[in-house]
């Protein structure tokens, strides 16, 4: 992967790392699962006027929303209801980048080469270290459900990656406009489930004063999610896995836990303790390694897909 789509992976780690904050800020003046329905409904409108439909079958699409937006987040968002500390969630969510590597094995029999298999297991040593140098507890089945959203994610990673691949097969270049238009169009299985588990879980009158009560940190918080986090994250992340293979491009989200952290001591005095920075650097050599950031000797480059 050239250094310009390296970079822009990183700046989509910057954007998801701060993204707990902004979450943290939202979820302090709305219901969770309220929170996520407003972010998507915010992604569709009115993008989806405005960007034409991913060239693949509408069930295509909405099989990756089912997995990459609904499955994922309303898992996510349902552990952190049940108590799951935030970043510790973070954390365990990076579960996805061994099993997408896994799954694209089995799935797309994408083998991993012996760096990116070199480089995953030293970021999964530094996640491990990170998570056991944090002091919370946390309830078995809110872990189980954070867990789950990282099989749902890995899922949704492999389905992108073999529709991008397909498209290749088929002789068409991706379009520059790819990974947005994926991104705007599977959020369409989100708003609705979500509005309606908001009503069970909350109660229409909380959601209907949250609906007519707006803060501006929730205002706000909700832009941030919906056009950064969203719209510009997962428009370059779905446009990177169409184009290169699964095992060079995930394992950069072991960076979102290191720039929460960082964001959260700059944001919120949170100094991470020693086991959190030395898992931290470990999970950046991790991800330097994986990813083709530093070279293994003897090796040659990942192979590229696609130009």
């Amino acid at each position: 992967m050239p250094l310009r789509h390296s970079l822009l992976a990183v700046l989509v780690m910057i954007i998801w790392g701060t993204n707990f904050l902004a979450i943290d800020i939202g979820v302090d003046d709305v219901p969770p699962v309220l929170f996520l329905a407003i972010r998507f409904v915010v992604v569709l409108v009115p993008a989806i006027f405005l960007v034409p439909r991913p060239a693949v079958p509408m069930k295509d699409v909405l099989v990756v929303g089912l997995f990459l937006s609904l499955g994922q987040f309303a898992l996510m968002y349902t552990a952190i209801w049940l108590d799951m500390p935030p970043g510790l969630a973070s954390l365990v969510l990076q579960a996805q980048v061994v099993l997408t590597v896994l799954f694209a094995s089995l799935a797309l029999r994408e083998r991993p080469t012996t760096p990116q298999l070199v480089g995953v297991l030293l970021g999964a040593v530094g996640l491990v270290i990170v998570g056991l140098g944090r002091s919370a507890a946390t309830p078995g089945l809110a872990f189980l459900l954070t867990l789950a959203a990282a099989a749902s994610w890995a899922t949704g990673n492999v389905i992108v990656r073999r529709l991008g691949s397909a498209t290749q097969v088929a002789g068409a270049r991706p379009s520059p406009l790819a990974g947005l238009s994926m991104t705007v169009w599977s959020a369409l299985v989100v708003p609705v489930p979500m509005f309606a588990l908001a009503l069970v879980l909350d109660g229409p009158a909380d959601v209907g004063y949250s609906l007519t009560h707006p803060t501006w940190a929730a205002v706000l918080s909700t832009l941030f999610t919906a056009w950064l986090a969203s719209l510009v994250g997962y428009g370059i992340w779905n446009t990177l896995l169409a184009r290169y293979r699964a095992g060079a491009v995930v394992p950069f989200t072991m960076l979102v836990p290191v720039v929460g952290m960082t964001a959260a001591w700059l944001a919120q005095g949170e100094v991470p303790n020693a086991a959190e920075a030395g898992g931290g650097l470990l999970l950046l050599l991790g991800v330097a390694i994986t990813s083709g950031l530093l070279r293994w000797p003897g090796a040659g480059r990942t192979p590229r897909v696609a130009r």
